[in-house]
């Protein structure tokens, strides 16, 4: 059985630890609510732009613009958003197994471009061919941040290097839940229920393709973005009860402690006891 020494030691170390998760519960806690915020603004946006242009593509096609176009020969390329820091539960590991099923399940030349750390990593102990590795963009990620990696992505679709681009990140549902999930980019799909609607009922101005030359970039970068505001918020919630498992789990154990440190200072007391007893009698 350890010393009464040892056990102070080992509480007081978990003591230490138990400030530092309920420090960084509050952290995250605080960023949560900012990250959620921007995150539930943007959706309507991009929701209703992911709408407008289902219906454009229904009645229009590549000749009006090349990200208009079916799907090519090319290979696949996937997006794949995790975080840069670890500490955040299961959220990377439930993304990135959703990847490797994504993998699994693939046919074809595939490759990814990878924003975080911890995905970067994890490709490349797969051995999946990685074009480009983006850091992650940090806890106030801005539009301008991401055209980089929208420039990069238009880019290879236009060239024919990939004829399809899929994202795959986490999407913040709740603080509890955040469920990973793939989403198509590029080429822009038809709406189902768009199909067939006459090209007269959109009025361009001046042109179709003038409008969707500024249109279709910006469309890129703002569902891009909306994937980084839903993996900020993933991060920031799953971190948070993390640490608050974390906290509650260090307060466990330091009660188990001070329960093994009495038993054990009792009994050194009882032992003591007996010793002075027993050398008192046999005087």
């Amino acid at each position: 059985m350890p010393s009464q020494r040892e056990i102070r030691r080992r509480i007081g170390s978990v003591s230490n630890i138990k400030q530092i998760t309920r420090a960084m519960q509050f952290v995250a806690a605080s960023k949560l609510k900012r990250a959620q915020e921007a995150t539930l603004r943007s959706r309507p946006y991009a929701d209703k732009l992911d709408e407008v242009l289902a219906d454009v593509a229904s009645v229009l096609d590549a000749e009006h613009h090349p990200l208009l176009a079916d799907e090519g020969t090319g290979g696949r390329l996937i997006v794949l958003f995790t975080t840069d820091r670890g500490l955040a539960g299961s959220l990377n590991t439930n993304t990135i197994r959703f990847m490797a099923r994504e993998i699994a399940s693939s046919t074809g030349d595939l490759t990814v471009v990878t924003v975080g750390r911890k995905g970067t990593l994890a490709m490349r102990r797969a051995r999946v061919p990685i074009e480009a590795a983006f850091e992650g963009f940090g806890d106030r990620p801005t539009f301008s941040d991401i055209l980089p990696l929208a420039r990069l992505v238009s880019d290879d679709f236009l060239s024919g290097t990939y004829g399809r681009v899929d994202l795959i990140h986490p999407t913040f549902v709740s603080t509890l839940v955040q469920r990973p999930e793939c989403r198509r980019l590029l080429p822009i799909e038809a709406k189902a229920d768009a199909v067939g609607i006459p090209g007269r009922q959109f009025i361009f101005e001046p042109r179709a393709a003038t409008v969707l030359e500024q249109l279709l970039p910006r469309y890129v970068a703002t569902r891009l973005f909306q994937a980084v505001l839903e993996l900020t918020a993933s991060e920031q919630s799953a971190r948070m009860v993390a640490m608050r498992n974390a906290t509650d789990n260090a307060q466990d154990l330091i009660d188990d402690l001070t329960l093994t440190y009495n038993k054990v200072r009792q009994a050194n007391i009882t032992r003591e006891m007996i010793e002075i007893a027993t050398g008192a009698s046999g005087t």
